[in-house]
Protein backbone atom coordinates (compact mmCIF):
# COMPACT_ATOMS: atom_id res chain seq x y z
CA UNK A 1 0.00 0.00 0.00
CA UNK A 2 2.79 2.41 0.89
CA UNK A 3 4.53 1.69 -2.42
CA UNK A 4 1.31 2.34 -4.36
CA UNK A 5 0.86 5.70 -2.62
CA UNK A 6 4.47 6.65 -3.36
CA UNK A 7 4.07 5.81 -7.03
CA UNK A 8 0.83 7.76 -7.28
CA UNK A 9 2.55 10.84 -5.85
CA UNK A 10 4.94 10.81 -8.80
CA UNK A 11 2.02 11.51 -11.13
CA UNK A 12 0.17 14.82 -11.62
CA UNK A 13 -2.56 15.13 -8.96
CA UNK A 14 -5.61 14.74 -11.18
CA UNK A 15 -4.14 11.73 -12.98
CA UNK A 16 -3.21 9.99 -9.72
CA UNK A 17 -6.70 10.76 -8.38
CA UNK A 18 -8.27 9.14 -11.45
CA UNK A 19 -6.05 6.06 -11.27
CA UNK A 20 -6.48 5.55 -7.53
CA UNK A 21 -10.27 5.76 -7.57
CA UNK A 22 -10.60 3.53 -10.61
CA UNK A 23 -8.31 0.97 -8.96
CA UNK A 24 -10.56 1.11 -5.91
CA UNK A 25 -13.57 0.56 -8.18
CA UNK A 26 -11.90 -2.49 -9.68
CA UNK A 27 -11.29 -4.01 -6.26
CA UNK A 28 -14.93 -3.35 -5.39
CA UNK A 29 -16.22 -5.04 -8.55
CA UNK A 30 -13.97 -8.04 -7.89
CA UNK A 31 -15.29 -8.22 -4.29
CA UNK A 32 -11.78 -7.76 -2.93
CA UNK A 33 -12.18 -4.51 -0.98
CA UNK A 34 -12.62 -6.10 2.45
CA UNK A 35 -9.69 -8.43 1.82
CA UNK A 36 -7.24 -5.73 0.74
CA UNK A 37 -8.57 -3.14 3.20
CA UNK A 38 -10.09 -4.99 6.18
CA UNK A 39 -12.04 -3.00 8.75
CA UNK A 40 -10.10 -3.00 12.02
CA UNK A 41 -12.20 -0.49 13.87
CA UNK A 42 -15.20 -0.38 16.13
CA UNK A 43 -18.23 1.47 14.82
CA UNK A 44 -19.82 4.06 17.09
CA UNK A 45 -23.09 4.80 15.33
CA UNK A 46 -24.98 8.07 15.31
CA UNK A 47 -28.64 8.77 14.57
CA UNK A 48 -30.12 12.00 13.23
CA UNK A 49 -33.63 12.53 11.90
CA UNK A 50 -34.08 8.81 11.42
CA UNK A 51 -30.79 8.36 9.53
CA UNK A 52 -28.38 5.83 11.03
CA UNK A 53 -24.72 6.68 10.48
CA UNK A 54 -22.87 3.42 11.21
CA UNK A 55 -19.89 5.50 12.32
CA UNK A 56 -19.04 9.17 12.55
CA UNK A 57 -16.50 9.36 9.72
CA UNK A 58 -17.37 10.40 6.18
CA UNK A 59 -15.81 11.50 2.92
CA UNK A 60 -16.22 15.18 2.13
CA UNK A 61 -17.57 16.49 -1.16
CA UNK A 62 -14.98 16.99 -3.87
CA UNK A 63 -13.44 13.53 -3.86
CA UNK A 64 -16.27 11.97 -5.87
CA UNK A 65 -17.85 14.85 -7.75
CA UNK A 66 -19.97 12.83 -10.16
CA UNK A 67 -21.07 9.79 -8.17
CA UNK A 68 -18.70 7.46 -10.00
CA UNK A 69 -17.05 6.00 -6.91
CA UNK A 70 -19.34 6.23 -3.87
CA UNK A 71 -20.15 2.52 -3.88
CA UNK A 72 -16.47 1.53 -3.73
CA UNK A 73 -15.65 4.27 -1.22
CA UNK A 74 -18.52 3.12 0.96
CA UNK A 75 -17.20 -0.44 0.92
CA UNK A 76 -14.10 0.80 2.79
CA UNK A 77 -16.23 1.32 5.91
CA UNK A 78 -17.15 5.01 5.89
CA UNK A 79 -20.30 5.89 7.78
CA UNK A 80 -21.33 8.36 5.09
CA UNK A 81 -20.26 9.64 1.70
CA UNK A 82 -20.93 13.10 0.26
CA UNK A 83 -20.80 13.44 -3.53
CA UNK A 84 -20.57 16.63 -5.58
CA UNK A 85 -20.40 19.55 -5.75
CA UNK A 86 -22.80 19.16 -8.66
CA UNK A 87 -24.17 21.91 -10.91
CA UNK A 88 -27.13 21.91 -13.34
CA UNK A 89 -24.95 21.94 -16.46
CA UNK A 90 -21.65 20.11 -16.91
CA UNK A 91 -18.59 22.35 -16.74
CA UNK A 92 -14.87 21.78 -17.10
CA UNK A 93 -13.76 23.95 -14.19
CA UNK A 94 -10.74 26.22 -14.10
CA UNK A 95 -7.63 25.87 -16.28
CA UNK A 96 -4.89 23.42 -15.30
CA UNK A 97 -2.71 23.16 -13.31
CA UNK A 98 -5.23 23.61 -10.55
CA UNK A 99 -4.15 21.24 -7.75
CA UNK A 100 -0.92 21.72 -5.78
CA UNK A 101 0.40 19.22 -3.24
CA UNK A 102 2.34 20.08 -0.08
CA UNK A 103 2.96 16.58 1.18
CA UNK A 104 5.32 17.46 4.04
CA UNK A 105 2.67 19.80 5.44
CA UNK A 106 -0.25 17.47 4.78
CA UNK A 107 -1.87 20.14 2.62
CA UNK A 108 -3.41 20.67 -0.80
CA UNK A 109 -4.34 23.87 -2.61
CA UNK A 110 -6.99 23.47 -5.28
CA UNK A 111 -8.79 25.79 -7.63
CA UNK A 112 -10.83 23.20 -9.48
CA UNK A 113 -13.94 25.36 -9.87
CA UNK A 114 -16.85 22.89 -9.63
CA UNK A 115 -15.66 20.71 -12.51
CA UNK A 116 -18.41 18.09 -12.92
CA UNK A 117 -20.55 16.24 -15.46
CA UNK A 118 -23.83 17.87 -14.47
CA UNK A 119 -26.70 16.88 -12.24
CA UNK A 120 -28.39 14.54 -14.72
CA UNK A 121 -25.24 12.41 -14.95
CA UNK A 122 -25.04 12.24 -11.15
CA UNK A 123 -28.64 11.12 -10.84
CA UNK A 124 -28.05 8.29 -13.33
CA UNK A 125 -25.11 7.07 -11.25
CA UNK A 126 -26.99 7.29 -7.96
CA UNK A 127 -29.82 5.17 -9.35
CA UNK A 128 -27.22 2.35 -9.46
CA UNK A 129 -26.57 2.70 -5.72
CA UNK A 130 -25.40 -0.32 -3.74
CA UNK A 131 -23.86 1.60 -0.83
CA UNK A 132 -26.06 1.03 2.23
CA UNK A 133 -24.60 3.87 4.29
CA UNK A 134 -25.69 7.49 4.31
CA UNK A 135 -25.31 9.32 0.98
CA UNK A 136 -25.24 13.12 0.90
CA UNK A 137 -25.37 15.25 -2.24
CA UNK A 138 -23.63 18.63 -2.41
CA UNK A 139 -25.23 21.16 -4.76
CA UNK A 140 -23.94 24.38 -6.30
CA UNK A 141 -24.35 26.87 -9.13
CA UNK A 142 -22.72 27.08 -12.52
CA UNK A 143 -19.83 29.50 -12.95
CA UNK A 144 -21.68 31.80 -15.36
CA UNK A 145 -24.87 32.06 -13.28
CA UNK A 146 -25.61 35.30 -11.46
CA UNK A 147 -28.49 36.78 -9.49
CA UNK A 148 -31.75 34.87 -9.77
CA UNK A 149 -30.18 32.42 -12.23
CA UNK A 150 -27.80 31.36 -9.50
CA UNK A 151 -30.71 30.71 -7.13
CA UNK A 152 -32.44 28.79 -9.91
CA UNK A 153 -29.34 26.60 -10.31
CA UNK A 154 -29.55 25.49 -6.68
CA UNK A 155 -33.28 24.86 -7.05
CA UNK A 156 -32.80 22.78 -10.19
CA UNK A 157 -30.19 20.63 -8.49
CA UNK A 158 -32.31 20.26 -5.38
CA UNK A 159 -35.40 19.17 -7.31
CA UNK A 160 -33.46 16.58 -9.30
CA UNK A 161 -31.47 15.03 -6.45
CA UNK A 162 -33.79 15.08 -3.45
CA UNK A 163 -35.51 11.74 -4.24
CA UNK A 164 -32.11 10.03 -3.93
CA UNK A 165 -30.37 12.03 -1.19
CA UNK A 166 -30.15 11.00 2.45
CA UNK A 167 -29.12 14.59 3.02
CA UNK A 168 -28.37 17.64 0.84
CA UNK A 169 -25.57 20.13 1.35
CA UNK A 170 -25.87 23.66 -0.05
CA UNK A 171 -22.40 24.83 -0.98
CA UNK A 172 -22.16 28.62 -0.68
CA UNK A 173 -18.50 28.64 0.31
CA UNK A 174 -16.21 27.40 -2.46
CA UNK A 175 -13.54 30.04 -3.15
CA UNK A 176 -13.08 28.80 -6.73
CA UNK A 177 -16.32 29.95 -8.37
CA UNK A 178 -16.45 33.73 -8.94
CA UNK A 179 -18.56 35.56 -6.36
CA UNK A 180 -20.00 32.37 -4.87
CA UNK A 181 -18.94 33.44 -1.40
CA UNK A 182 -21.06 36.57 -1.79
CA UNK A 183 -23.85 34.17 -0.80
CA UNK A 184 -22.63 34.71 2.76
CA UNK A 185 -24.09 38.23 2.52
CA UNK A 186 -27.61 38.64 3.83
CA UNK A 187 -29.03 40.18 0.67
CA UNK A 188 -27.91 37.08 -1.23
CA UNK A 189 -28.42 34.18 1.18
CA UNK A 190 -31.92 35.20 2.26
CA UNK A 191 -33.49 34.78 -1.21
CA UNK A 192 -31.61 31.48 -1.68
CA UNK A 193 -32.61 30.08 1.69
CA UNK A 194 -36.23 31.15 1.22
CA UNK A 195 -36.41 29.53 -2.21
CA UNK A 196 -34.92 26.28 -0.92
CA UNK A 197 -37.25 26.29 2.08
CA UNK A 198 -40.27 26.59 -0.21
CA UNK A 199 -38.94 23.91 -2.58
CA UNK A 200 -38.33 21.58 0.34
CA UNK A 201 -41.85 22.01 1.65
CA UNK A 202 -43.33 21.50 -1.80
CA UNK A 203 -41.32 18.31 -2.24
CA UNK A 204 -42.10 17.18 1.32
CA UNK A 205 -38.39 16.47 1.73
CA UNK A 206 -37.84 15.72 5.40
CA UNK A 207 -34.22 14.58 5.32
CA UNK A 208 -31.54 17.01 6.49
CA UNK A 209 -30.34 20.06 4.59
CA UNK A 210 -26.95 21.43 5.60
CA UNK A 211 -25.23 24.69 4.71
CA UNK A 212 -21.48 24.50 4.04
CA UNK A 213 -19.69 27.55 5.43
CA UNK A 214 -16.50 29.41 4.64
CA UNK A 215 -13.85 29.73 7.37
CA UNK A 216 -12.91 33.18 6.07
CA UNK A 217 -15.99 35.13 7.22
CA UNK A 218 -16.25 37.18 10.40
CA UNK A 219 -18.41 36.33 13.39
CA UNK A 220 -21.23 38.75 12.56
CA UNK A 221 -21.77 37.23 9.13
CA UNK A 222 -21.72 33.68 10.51
CA UNK A 223 -24.16 34.67 13.26
CA UNK A 224 -26.57 36.12 10.69
CA UNK A 225 -26.40 32.96 8.59
CA UNK A 226 -27.07 30.79 11.64
CA UNK A 227 -30.16 32.83 12.48
CA UNK A 228 -31.41 32.37 8.92
CA UNK A 229 -30.66 28.63 8.99
CA UNK A 230 -32.90 28.24 12.01
CA UNK A 231 -35.55 30.56 10.55
CA UNK A 232 -35.81 28.52 7.36
CA UNK A 233 -35.66 25.23 9.28
CA UNK A 234 -32.48 23.83 7.83
CA UNK A 235 -30.78 21.17 9.89
CA UNK A 236 -27.13 21.98 10.32
CA UNK A 237 -23.84 23.27 9.02
CA UNK A 238 -20.66 21.83 7.60
CA UNK A 239 -17.63 23.66 8.96
CA UNK A 240 -15.70 24.25 6.93
CA UNK A 241 -14.82 24.65 3.30
CA UNK A 242 -11.26 25.46 2.25
CA UNK A 243 -9.59 28.75 3.14
CA UNK A 244 -8.01 31.32 0.83
CA UNK A 245 -5.67 32.39 3.64
CA UNK A 246 -2.31 30.67 3.43
CA UNK A 247 -0.31 32.44 6.15
CA UNK A 248 0.66 29.16 7.80
CA UNK A 249 1.56 27.36 4.56
CA UNK A 250 5.22 27.30 3.56
CA UNK A 251 5.72 27.54 -0.18
CA UNK A 252 8.09 29.02 -2.74
CA UNK A 253 7.22 32.04 -4.82
CA UNK A 254 7.10 29.93 -7.98
CA UNK A 255 3.58 28.81 -7.19
CA UNK A 256 0.55 30.89 -8.11
CA UNK A 257 -1.47 29.82 -5.11
CA UNK A 258 -4.92 31.11 -5.89
CA UNK A 259 -7.47 28.63 -4.62
CA UNK A 260 -8.56 26.94 -1.43
CA UNK A 261 -6.23 25.41 1.14
CA UNK A 262 -7.19 22.08 2.72
CA UNK A 263 -5.39 19.64 4.98
CA UNK A 264 -3.45 20.02 8.21
CA UNK A 265 -2.89 23.82 8.01
CA UNK A 266 -6.68 24.28 7.90
CA UNK A 267 -7.33 22.49 11.20
CA UNK A 268 -7.06 25.46 13.55
CA UNK A 269 -9.08 27.79 11.35
CA UNK A 270 -11.83 25.26 10.68
CA UNK A 271 -12.00 24.45 14.39
CA UNK A 272 -12.40 28.13 15.19
CA UNK A 273 -15.45 28.26 12.93
CA UNK A 274 -16.77 25.05 14.45
CA UNK A 275 -16.48 26.48 17.97
CA UNK A 276 -18.08 29.72 16.83
CA UNK A 277 -21.08 27.99 15.28
CA UNK A 278 -21.47 25.78 18.33
CA UNK A 279 -21.46 28.76 20.67
CA UNK A 280 -24.14 30.56 18.64
CA UNK A 281 -26.27 27.51 17.81
CA UNK A 282 -25.49 24.64 20.20
CA UNK A 283 -28.54 22.59 19.13
CA UNK A 284 -27.74 22.75 15.42
CA UNK A 285 -26.06 19.66 13.99
CA UNK A 286 -22.48 20.22 12.88
CA UNK A 287 -20.24 18.22 10.58
CA UNK A 288 -16.60 19.05 11.20
CA UNK A 289 -14.16 18.97 8.28
CA UNK A 290 -10.73 20.47 7.72
CA UNK A 291 -7.31 19.22 8.75
CA UNK A 292 -8.32 15.83 10.15
CA UNK A 293 -5.37 13.47 9.69
CA UNK A 294 -4.95 11.84 13.11
CA UNK A 295 -6.98 10.51 16.01
CA UNK A 296 -6.19 13.69 17.91
CA UNK A 297 -7.51 16.00 15.17
CA UNK A 298 -10.54 13.74 14.67
CA UNK A 299 -11.36 14.03 18.38
CA UNK A 300 -10.84 17.79 18.27
CA UNK A 301 -13.83 18.09 15.95
CA UNK A 302 -16.05 16.10 18.31
CA UNK A 303 -14.76 18.03 21.33
CA UNK A 304 -15.61 21.36 19.65
CA UNK A 305 -19.22 20.49 18.90
CA UNK A 306 -19.27 18.30 15.80
CA UNK A 307 -21.46 15.22 15.76
CA UNK A 308 -19.91 13.90 12.54
CA UNK A 309 -16.53 14.33 10.85
CA UNK A 310 -15.41 14.34 7.22
CA UNK A 311 -11.99 13.91 5.63
CA UNK A 312 -10.56 14.70 2.21
CA UNK A 313 -6.85 15.54 2.04
CA UNK A 314 -5.74 12.92 4.56
CA UNK A 315 -7.54 10.23 2.56
CA UNK A 316 -5.64 11.30 -0.55
CA UNK A 317 -2.29 11.18 1.26
CA UNK A 318 -2.81 8.21 3.58
CA UNK A 319 -5.25 6.07 1.60
CA UNK A 320 -7.89 3.74 3.08
CA UNK A 321 -5.76 2.96 6.15
CA UNK A 322 -6.81 6.36 7.52
CA UNK A 323 -10.16 4.82 8.54
CA UNK A 324 -8.54 2.43 10.98
CA UNK A 325 -6.31 5.17 12.37
CA UNK A 326 -9.25 7.45 13.08
CA UNK A 327 -11.92 5.01 14.21
CA UNK A 328 -10.24 2.33 16.28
Amino acid sequence: MKLALLLLRLLPPEISHFIALNALNLLYKLHLTSIVFPHKHASESFEFKGLIFKNKLGIAAGLDKNGDFFNSLGALGFGFIEVGTITPVAQSGNPKPRIFRFLNQGAIVNRLGFNNKGVDYLVKKIKLRNFNGILGINIGANKTSEGQKRVDDYLECFKKVYPYADYITVNISSPNTPNLRSLHQKENFLPLFKALHLARNEAKYRNPIFIKLSPDEDEQIIAEILVAIEKFEFDGVITSNTTVQKDNLRYSGQHNLEGGLSGRPLLEKSNELLKLTHSHAPDLLKIGVGGVDSKESFNSKLDNGASLVQIYTSFIYQGPEILNRLLR
